[in-house]
C-alpha cells in the first residue's frame, strides 16, 4: 500500500534545512556555539510575539458578521487606507488619577491606531498621583520599555520560580527602564506631586492582567478553599478580599 504524507510546512522546512546545515558544521570541526546559534535562529523562526506583517499596511476592520476568527484583525483594502488610519491624538492630555489605585493608563493599541495592525508595537501613557501605583500585573504578550517624563518612580520586575527574584530601581526624569515579556511588574510614585510615564510595547495588543483584580476579582469567583490554602490565608479573609471592588486602572 502506498504511503501518502503530507508536505512539510515552511517552518518544518527551515528547521531541515538548519538542521542538515549544523551536522555539516559540526562534521567541520566549528564550535559548539555556532550550533546553538544556528539552533536559536530556528527557534527564532518558528515563533514569534506577532507575526511579521505581509504586506506594507494591513489597516485594522470591523470583524465581518459571522466572521472565521482571525489572530489580529481583519485589513482594510490597501486601496481605501488613509493617514488617520495611522493616527492618534489626545496622549498630551492626562488621565483621571482620582480612583483607588492613583493612576490611570491611557493605551494606544491597535484599537484606538488601525493602522498598528499587524506592526507589533504599541504604546501608553501612564499618570500617577502623589503615592499612586500601576499594581503589579503582567503583559502577556509584550516587553514594555517605559521612560519617565516627569516625577519619580520606583519600578520593579519579578522573575519567574523557582527564584521570582526582584529586580528595582528608583526612576527620575529621563530615566528608562525595561519590564520583559510575561514578568510581574509594577510602578510606584514616591514623590510628592504628580509624576508620568510613557512606554512601548513589543505588540498590537499587548493585554493586561492585573494580579489582584484577577486572582480576587474574577468572575465567577475562585473557590475561596483554593486561595486560602494558596495564600496561606484565613478563608475569611480570602472572602473579604473578594467582596471589595478592584479597581482597573487601564
Amino acid at each position: 500500500m502506498q504511503n501518502f504524507s503530507s508536505p512539510p510546512t515552511p517552518t518544518e522546512r527551515i528547521v531541515k534545512i538548519i538542521r542538515d546545515k549544523t551536522l555539516a558544521i559540526m562534521k567541520k570541526g566549528v564550535s559548539f556555539l555556532v550550533t546553538v546559534a544556528l539552533m536559536a535562529l530556528a527557534s527564532s523562526l518558528a515563533s514569534a510575539s506577532d507575526p511579521s506583517p505581509l504586506q506594507d499596511t494591513c489597516v485594522a476592520i470591523a470583524e465581518p458578521k459571522n466572521a472565521v476568527f482571525v489572530n489580529g484583525k481583519f485589513c482594510k483594502n490597501p486601496n481605501l487606507t488613509k493617514a488617520e488610519d495611522f493616527f492618534y491624538s489626545g496622549l498630551d492630555k492626562p488621565g483621571n488619577i482620582s480612583n483607588p489605585v492613583g493612576s490611570a493608563v491611557t493605551p494606544v493599541n491597535v484599537a484606538q491606531i488601525p493602522g498598528l495592525n499587524s506592526l507589533g508595537i504599541s504604546a501608553v501613557r501612564i499618570d500617577y498621583a502623589p503615592y499612586g501605583q500601576n499594581p503589579p500585573h503582567t503583559h502577556p504578550r509584550a516587553t514594555e520599555i517605559l521612560t519617565v517624563l516627569e516625577g519619580t518612580l520606583l519600578v520593579g520586575f519579578v522573575t519567574s520560580n523557582p527564584e521570582n527574584r526582584l529586580f528595582t530601581k528608583v526612576l527620575n526624569k529621563g530615566d528608562v527602564f525595561v519590564f520583559p515579556i510575561g514578568l510581574i511588574h509594577f510602578q510606584f510614585n514616591i514623590g510628592h506631586t504628580n509624576a508620568v510615564a510613557i512606554a512601548g510595547l513589543s505588540s498590537q495588543n499587548p493585554g493586561v492582567i492585573t494580579i489582584a483584580n484577577a486572582v480576587f476579582g474574577s468572575d465567577p469567583a475562585i473557590d475561596p478553599d483554593v486561595l486560602s490554602r494558596a495564600f496561606q490565608l484565613d478563608k475569611n479573609v480570602v472572602k473579604n478580599l473578594q467582596s471589595r471592588f478592584w479597581y482597573d486602572n487601564n
